[in-house]
Order: structure tokens, then sequence, then C-alpha cells
């Protein structure tokens, strides 16, 4: 039985509310966007959509379709090889209309921990936060860009050395092929984390992004770190 919930989300509705929210924020400035992994899948289509609202995208460890296909495309690609997400699911996407996870089995393998979190002390509190279904509209939809809209855009992608979701070599023809549409080659900067480095290396991954702000915006105040302005990290509890 499809899930209900999820019947109308794809890249393309996503992409619109993405475009709608970077209005708001942005006030019609141009932001740097940050995808996570399949909103990947969404950034791609927002920056094809309305790339005068884009500074820059980073993809961090995140899908980029790019060539016409779908981001579902690749699941089966030689460059995949090795993920681990696929083993997480406890239904058919196709007849549930959800890539479904029973994130509560502490038996089911592989574990959450082990896909997302392997290098994370903080995995059970990230663990008991995730939602155990998402939408496959976005991963089905075929993504087309263009060189003369999201080809303007500068691109960064932060490869994830220890992802088991997106395998390092699909991480890397995910910026080959951006590239290929592209005015410029994409920034490639290696984090040594698994998935989700907002939690494992917060502060290396803020640093990333803000040198990413910074180098758009040269003629502002620059946009100082947390260690010049003497803020401490604060542990996650």
């Amino acid at each position: 039985m499809c899930h209900r919930a999820f019947a109308g989300v794809t890249a393309s509705s996503a992409a619109e509310t993405l475009i709608g929210q970077l209005r708001r924020i942005g006030n019609g400035r141009p932001c740097v966007l940050v995808a996570h992994s399949v909103a990947g899948v969404v950034a791609t289509v927002a920056a094809e959509q309305a790339p005068d609202l884009i500074s820059e995208v980073v993809y961090l460890s995140a899908f980029a379709p790019v060539s016409g296909s779908p981001a579902a495309h690749y699941i089966t690609e030689p460059e995949n090889a090795g993920e681990m997400l696929t083993g997480l699911l406890v239904a058919d996407p196709a007849q549930d209309g959800a890539f479904r996870q029973d994130t509560g089995d502490d038996e089911w393998y592989p574990s959450p921990q082990e896909v997302f979190y392997v290098d994370d002390a903080t995995a059970a509190a990230a663990i008991s936060l995730l939602t155990p279904d998402g939408p496959t509209g976005m991963a089905g939809e075929p993504v087309t860009v263009t060189p003369q809209r999201y080809g303007t855009i500068p691109h960064t992608y932060l490869v994830c050395l220890q992802d088991k979701v997106v395998p390092v070599a699909l991480q890397r023809r995910f910026t080959a092929e951006i590239d290929a549409v592209s005015a410029r080659p994409t920034t490639v900067v290696e984090l040594d984390a698994s998935h989700s480095p907002f939690l494992s290396r917060p502060d290396e991954l803020a640093e990333v992004i803000a040198s990413v702000y910074r180098a758009q915006r040269p003629e502002e105040h620059q946009l100082k770190s947390r260690a010049e302005l003497g803020v401490q990290p604060r542990p996650f509890t």
C-alpha cells in the first residue's frame, strides 16, 4: 500500500518549496546552498530552476544526478558497490511508496549506526530522531540540468571517505558528471568521516562551509571562525 503522506513528494515539488525558502532567507540575494545525501537531488533541481538565488551549491556526500537520469538509477551502478543503505530497508519501495527502515530494531543488520554514524559517539541520540520513512518520488524523478542555468553556479563537493551510504567511487562520479555541465571545475574537499560529519566532525565541517561563504562574499566583513570568536564547541547531550 502506498504511503499517502509521500505520494505527491517529488524532486520538483521539494525544489519548489526550497526555492520559496531561499527567497525568504536571502531576501532575493543568492545563498550558499548545502545539501546532504538525497537532498542533493532537490538542490540540483533548485539550482537549475532558480540559479539567481544560489551563489554556490555545496554537496555533502550527496546525490547529484545531472545527466538526465533519476537518483535511483545510480543504485545499481558499479560505483555504488559496497553501499549498506539498502540493507536497512524493510519493505519494497515500489509497492510501499517509501524507503522504509526499522530504526528501533537492534537485531536488524546492518544497524543504522554502522551505516550512518560509524564514527560518531552520539549515534544513539541521532538514531532516536530518525524517521522510518523517506519518499521514493525524489529518487525516482529524472533530473535534467543545462550549462546555461545549473552550469553557471559554482559547486563544491565534500567527499566523505568513510561513507557507507554513498560510496566514495559514486561521490567521485557525481563530481565528474557535474564538471561535464559546469563552466568551472568542482571544488573537491575530502573529509575523513562517515555519512554524517555534521555530528562526528561539526567544527571541521562548519569551517569548510564558512570558507565557501567567505569566498562568495570577499567584499564584506569576513566571517570569523568559532576559534577566532572564542566560542568553544558545546558537547551533544
